[in-house]
């Protein structure tokens, strides 16, 4: 029994409870009633998805004016972490709205139950597909760098990307038909928030948006791991025996392992922040766990969309240095774009 409920008991008739329980208490035979939480679940939850929404759209934000300003960071590489960074970054608004439904009930209407939801599914498949794209330009660099240059190009990127954002919008635009042309046509009562997917259309979409992007995803992580150990190996003989002559590809090498290991943190952050979600979808027990369980479940998916910008600034110093001219309203000052970051 929540705290408010148990006030009302002191001023309030039993009838008069039921219906503060309700959505809409003044639609006593047509509005949902709210989920019956532990007051202390409800406060954490509250208190971690707020913080966790805003801290997610400031170092977002941070992310894309960092790379979108300075000329310097307009690499291949820089321009898919640019479009995760954007994904991430709508995430951190949605969660105003999951905060909207702790307690049960959806208070903006049909149309916008559907919007959130479309854009909620349509964000979650972009950063899949994104993070397939790191994946698959980082398995080009380390595994065939000689190539790399004119395999991945910035051009090529910006197409990938574009295509990515694209096939996101098509393929749940094309799952969500129904639920788009007639929004809230499965709700059973008012300040419900319900859409329904027919099971192949299910099926098609865990394949599509999960179950074959991290398949995509381990298989060539997997494969950049043992080459960069190999890398590393040739590495560390070579410069022993000759130090002067390979210092400039030694180097490079060096450069490229290095972004393949904090994108592989990235990568392995990202699978075990969504994982336990998609599971549980999968496996249809969803509904089954308990208040707590689901509100770790739901701040561990949308905390990845915060921890990527906490990777980047322990792992990269470009990104520590775009924080101080940001902060610092330097980045206002003339021809700041072509300020050396690297």
């Amino acid at each position: 029994m929540t705290s408010k409920a148990a006030s009302c008991l002191l001023f309030l008739t039993m009838n008069s409870f039921d219906e503060a329980e309700l959505c809409f208490p003044e639609l006593l035979n047509s509005s949902c009633r709210k989920t019956m939480r532990p007051h202390s679940v409800s406060i954490l939850t509250y208190i971690l998805l707020s913080s966790i929404s805003l801290l997610t759209v400031t170092l977002n934000l941070l992310v894309i004016i960092s790379i979108s300003h300075f000329k310097q960071l307009h690499t291949p590489t820089n321009l898919l972490l640019l479009s995760l960074a954007v994904s991430d970054f709508f995430v951190g608004f949605l969660m105003f709205y999951e905060i909207m439904l702790i307690d049960g009930c959806w208070l903006l209407g049909d149309f916008m139950c559907i919007l959130y939801q479309y854009l909620a599914f349509l964000i979650t498949s972009a950063s899949i597909g994104t993070m397939v794209l790191i994946s698959v330009d980082r398995y080009v660099a380390i595994c065939d760098p000689l190539h790399y240059p004119n395999k991945v190009t910035q051009n090529r990127v910006k197409i990938c990307v574009c295509l990515c954002w694209i096939c996101s919008v098509f393929l749940h635009s094309l799952l969500q038909k129904d639920n788009l042309e007639q929004p809230g046509r499965y709700n059973s009562c008012f300040g419900e928030c319900v859409i329904v997917i027919n099971y192949i259309a299910g099926l098609a979409d865990i394949f599509l948006s999960f179950i074959g992007p991290v398949t995509v995803i381990i298989v060539l992580y997997m494969r950049v791991f043992v080459v960069s150990v190999s890398h590393a190996r040739a590495m560390r003989s070579h410069t022993a025996a000759f130090t002067i002559k390979l210092s400039v590809s030694v180097t490079a090498k060096k450069s490229e392992l290095k972004a393949a290991r904090t994108l592989g943190v990235v990568i392995v952050v990202f699978l075990v922040c969504l994982c336990p979600s998609f599971c549980l979808s999968l496996t249809g027990q969803d509904t089954l766990i308990n208040a707590s369980s689901a509100t770790f479940v739901t701040c561990l998916f949308y905390f990845n969309s915060c921890l990527n910008p906490v990777i980047y600034a322990f792992f990269y110093p470009w990104f520590r240095k775009c924080i101080r001219l940001i902060v610092t309203l330097k980045i206002l000052q003339p021809g700041s774009c072509e300020t050396n970051m690297l």
